[in-house]
């Protein structure tokens, strides 16, 4: 096993020069830091977990606050949590989950103890209970979601005001003039839970500004509920040829129920979806759609932590732009005789 001494033999300095560049508590000149540095690259050296936390005063380990709800989608959300463990393990750090039912009681306990340095925070509600608690923090924490007064927060999220635009924009400019948005089960919009009201929001300012009628209505996740759902939607409104599905789990209810109903993706509907690219592109038809970075807004949330407990400056709002991908399952809308 290579230990400290063998490191400062390497690099020609005394073991306490390494301990110093190691733990940052002391100035040491660029060259020999960086001769240090080369030698623990070389010889593969890796500070005792235990130690470097003692040293630094830290845990190592970051909280990640994440929703297991019913009416969450758990493969998506476990794409986020897989960021997350992957990036804070790049950076030498664990990750310690909490679930989001905690609420704010969750996030004073974690903070009051020693077990975590930082947290990742998701599932954030336009008002959420638990920001008055993280603004007083002292704890550097990092939002995946954005709610409706950011100050103080740092925030990272898919701009889903743009991501319902972008849709509604799609279908328009193929000549739709009535579109429904299928949302989240109805329990989400309550919470008034951020990503799916910003989606709601960019839909409907996006149709009233191309002058076509936008329907918006939750959806539950059985297939009778979305059986339903869209029978009430084509009695209400049977000029609908577009739909904009922001659910995954109906996706594959949903195109049993139009084929059901004898509605053609895309001839007689179209349809498309915000969601990750990998689930649009194994439908049949492939879904056009906005993507979901998940993993690359797990991957910012982390580093971005890591930059705040190193005193680096990080920027207070970043939303990753909308990326739409037209597919086989958009097209203009059939003519009416």
């Amino acid at each position: 096993m290579v230990t400290i001494a063998d490191v400062a033999r390497h690099a020609g300095v005394a073991a306490s020069t390494v301990s110093y560049v190691l733990s940052g508590k002391r100035s040491i000149s660029p060259d020999t830091r960086d001769r240090v540095k080369e030698s623990v690259r070389v010889l593969g050296y890796r500070p005792n977990a235990s130690a470097r936390a003692l040293a630094s005063q830290r845990s190592n380990v970051l909280a990640l606050v994440i929703p297991l709800r019913t009416d969450m989608h758990v493969p998506v959300m476990m794409q986020f949590a897989t960021a997350v463990v992957t990036t804070a393990r790049r950076f030498d750090h664990d990750v310690l989950l909490l679930t989001a039912d905690e609420g704010r009681e969750g996030i004073e306990r974690v903070a009051q103890t020693s077990l975590v340095d930082a947290m990742v925070v998701m599932d954030v509600e336009l008002h959420d209970e638990r920001i008055p608690v993280l603004r007083e923090l002292s704890m550097p924490s990092v939002l995946i979601g954005h709610p409706a007064d950011t100050a103080g927060l740092t925030c990272v999220d898919l701009d889903f005001f743009a991501a319902g635009e972008r849709c509604v924009d799609h279908l328009a400019d193929l000549g739709h003039r009535c579109i429904a948005l299928l949302g989240t089960p109805s329990t989400v919009y309550e919470r008034q839970t951020a990503f799916a009201q910003w989606t709601l929001d960019g839909f409907s300012s996006a149709a009233e500004r191309r002058g076509i009628v936008g329907v918006e209505t939750p959806c539950e996740h059985t297939f009778d509920a979305v059986l339903s759902t869209v029978e009430q939607l084509l009695r209400d409104h049977p000029g609908i040829t577009g739909l904009v599905v922001q659910n995954e789990p109906i996706i594959g209810p949903l195109l049993d129920v139009l084929r059901q109903l004898g509605r053609r993706v895309p001839e007689d509907m179209s349809l498309m979806a915000i969601c990750t690219d990998d689930f649009a592109e194994g439908q049949v038809p492939q879904l056009s759609s906005v993507a979901l970075p998940a993993d690359a807004i797990g991957l910012q949330a982390v580093e971005m932590l890591i930059s705040k407990l190193e005193g680096g400056q990080v920027p207070a709002m970043t939303l990753l732009p909308a990326q739409l991908t037209a597919r086989a399952s958009t097209c203009p809308p059939p003519t009416r005789g």
